[in-house]
């Protein structure tokens, strides 16, 4: 028998680099350049002779290299590939087989890799087929057999096999994940070919080590490893792990892989992870109108501020659009974006943060309505002129002077609002105010006498700060000084109206009080008919004995369920007032906002009231929707304990209810809406407004 002294069997270390299975391409360019592993096998020859006597030679090699170019398709490609197999004769007989074997090695090599060659169509019987160790002795683990021989689909006993069917085979046992080696041995017998594929199995699992990882879980790889821990390594199944702690970068929007994974010895797995680490992130400027970088007029650290990516952080895709929304929230920017760029030789990344600023601001006139103004079915017009400043010093704050002037009614307003105090951390906005008004004074003291009318006038200033308490609740304190009271259509003032009522708290022409105001409100996602609750309190502080000192509390609620394409609104208000307070401050009931099919404040005027409303709207044609209401409000049999009793005296009823329907257009100044009411009383009444109702 020929000895196979020129035969040998060589295989690599197992080194496993798995392929980014992402769906889209990342945005960075560098995070093309992760490493992508392609694992092949250099093919050897097994050649057999012509001669039957001779024996069938074989070996295999085994090599895992890594291309230095991309290749295809990362999720085409399977994470181990086994060797190309052919058969050779160490030292030919003859001139003629010799040129045979020159000509195949010139012509491609190793058969199976540039096409079919005689060699491997030629079939050999195999009489039997084992699976043993690479030192040929059976394994210890009947399992890991069962696998092997259950991989193996064309090599069966008393089959005759070409070199490619045996080729197959053996791509078909490594991939199977248990086995870092595979080699066919064919021994001649008595009884014929006996086919012996030589297996090394992977290591047990005993640990893993894991680096580079700072936001990825630890109880998300214990939970991965947790099933395999003292059972043989499975490839596929490891590349499934890895597979799903990319999947968790990718879901969280996180700038992260696996980028490695390799067994050591002792049946270790470490894991290398990559993540792009935010290295700088910078403000750049560019003309509203050129699209080129200009010199900016807000200051950096006001927009750098805003955001919730710092640097050291892993970059997260989803943080920086959210950071994006909450600078364009800033009311200064026109167009805002942020574009990745890789940091040189760190494998981190630097941010920069394009914006384009808004004009600053001007002068504007418009115009508007105001419910309540008149006591006809139509309210009043009203003008308006304003100066506005969105980005005072560069740093965001905003002064806005308005005056709004009606047929009665008029409003003179100073505000000056730093929406995030210099050097809070809980994102505090502080605002000043100064304002004087003039309101018809109908809500409560309605129904003069011709050309008796009455006005409230109202100088108020005051300071007010907001934050943010937890997810979608803001909170308000504030100071407000007032100084309000009563006149005649001469501008006159006035203490009692036509009915002999009081119209102020004290006696005098005009009430002072100093208001300590809190103010709570959730938000839903911020549509009209998500949920929201607004609970208001006011305290009157005596710091002078002729300030009023009063308590006043104010709640509304809001509802909104989805039918189909209906939308069901369901609104709910109350308040009450303790203490010694202003007539004109009682609480009115009745009119657009409250009981409609009644007039503004025509209900009821009480120191306590509730208010109740259902709407259905749906869609009828494009911006125009249909609706369906329903209102009911009451005083709580407050009106009496109001000074003056001017809804006694005023003869209202103290509880009512309305209900009709009407059409709503959007508009740019919000939703127009046209309503067409009927009440208890059997009267009927349109009602026209502009936005929501309160």
């Amino acid at each position: 028998m020929i000895k196979n002294d020129d035969v040998s069997f060589t295989s690599s270390a197992l080194k496993i680099a798995p392929f980014l299975h992402h769906q889209t391409k990342p945005s960075l360019p560098f995070f093309s350049q992760f490493v992508q592993t392609k694992l092949t096998f250099l093919d050897s020859l097994l050649t057999r002779t012509r001669f039957p006597n001779s024996p069938l030679l074989c070996s295999a090699s085994l090599s895992l290299t890594r291309p230095s170019s991309p290749g295809p398709d990362p999720k085409s490609l399977p994470i181990l590939c086994s060797a190309s197999l052919s058969l050779s004769q160490s030292q030919l007989r003859d001139s003629t087989q010799s040129d045979s074997v020159v000509a195949q090695q010139k012509s491609g090599g190793a058969s199976g890799v540039h096409g079919p060659s005689r060699y491997d169509e030629e079939r050999v019987l195999i009489s039997e087929v084992l699976v043993r160790n690479k030192d040929g002795e059976e394994l210890e683990r009947k399992d890991l057999e069962a696998e092997a021989l259950a991989a193996l689909k064309a090599c069966r006993a008393n089959s005759a096999l070409t070199v490619r069917e045996v080729q197959e085979d053996v791509h078909r046992v490594i991939s199977s994940g248990y086995f870092c080696s595979c080699m066919p041995v064919a021994v001649d017998t008595r009884d014929g070919i006996r086919l012996v594929f030589q297996v090394e199995p992977n290591q047990e699992f005993h640990g893993l080590v894991c680096e580079g990882a700072s936001v990825l879980p630890t109880k998300f790889l214990q939970d991965a490893f947790r099933g395999g821990y003292g059972k043989v390594v499975n490839i596929k199944q490891l590349d499934e792990v890895i597979s799903s702690i990319n999947s968790w970068y990718m879901e969280r929007g996180l700038f992260g892989m696996v980028s490695n994974a390799e067994i050591l010895s002792g049946g270790i797995i470490r894991l290398q992870i990559a993540e792009a680490e935010v290295n700088d992130i910078s403000i750049r400027f560019l003309d509203r109108k050129t699209g080129e970088p200009t010199k900016g007029k807000t200051k950096p650290e006001t927009i750098l501020r805003q955001l919730t990516t710092k640097k050291g952080q892993v970059y997260s895709m989803l943080q920086g659009k959210r950071d994006v929304d909450t600078v364009l929230t800033m009311g200064i920017m026109e167009d805002v974006s942020f574009i990745p760029q890789p940091a040189e030789d760190t494998g981190k990344v630097d941010l920069i943060m394009n914006v384009v600023e808004r004009p600053n601001g001007g002068f504007s006139a418009g115009g508007g309505i105001s419910s309540g103004t008149t006591s006809g079915s139509l309210p009043g017009l009203i003008g308006s002129f304003a100066y506005s400043h969105r980005n005072v010093f560069g740093r965001n704050q905003k002064l806005n002077i308005s005056l709004e002037r009606g047929q009665i009614d008029s409003i003179f307003r100073i505000n000056y609002t730093d929406p995030w105090i210099e050097g809070d951390d809980k994102r505090t906005s502080r605002t000043i105010m100064v304002q004087n008004s003039r309101t018809p004074g109908n809500l409560v003291h309605g129904n003069q006498p011709v050309n008796n009318s009455l006005t409230i006038g109202r100088v108020a200033a005051g300071i007010e700060f907001s934050r943010p308490l937890r997810p979608k609740w803001s909170g308000t304190v504030g100071l407000i000084f007032q100084h309000a009271g009563a006149r005649n259509e001469k501008g006159d003032p006035k203490i009692k109206d036509h009915y002999n009522s009081p119209l102020t708290a004290s006696g005098k022409n005009h009430d002072d009080m100093l208001l300590a105001k809190f103010e709570s409100v959730y938000t839903g996602s911020g549509d009209h008919g998500s949920s929201m609750f607004v609970f208001n309190m006011e305290q009157g502080l005596p710091l002078w004995p002729e300030w009023l000192f009063f308590n006043r509390v104010n709640t509304r609620a809001r509802k909104g369920v989805e039918i189909g394409p209906a939308l069901c609104l369901l609104s709910l208000s109350g308040g009450h007032v303790m203490g010694n307070f202003s007539p004109h401050e009682a609480f009115a009931i009745g009119g657009t906002n409250s009981v409609r099919g009644y007039e503004e404040g025509a209900v009821g005027s009480g120191r306590s009231y509730a208010v109740g409303s259902g709407e259905i709207s749906f869609p009828v044609l494009g911006p125009v929707e249909g609706v369906f209401f329903a209102d009911y409000g009451t005083d709580l049999g407050s009106g009496p304990s109001v000074p003056g009793d001017p809804a006694g005296a005023r003869l209202k009823p103290g509880s009512g209810y309305g209900y009709g329907f009407g059409i709503r257009v959007d508009s740019p100044l919000g939703p127009l809406r046209l309503e067409y009411a009927f009440n208890d009383r059997h009267t009927k009444r349109f009602h026209f407004g502009v936005g929501h109702r309160n």
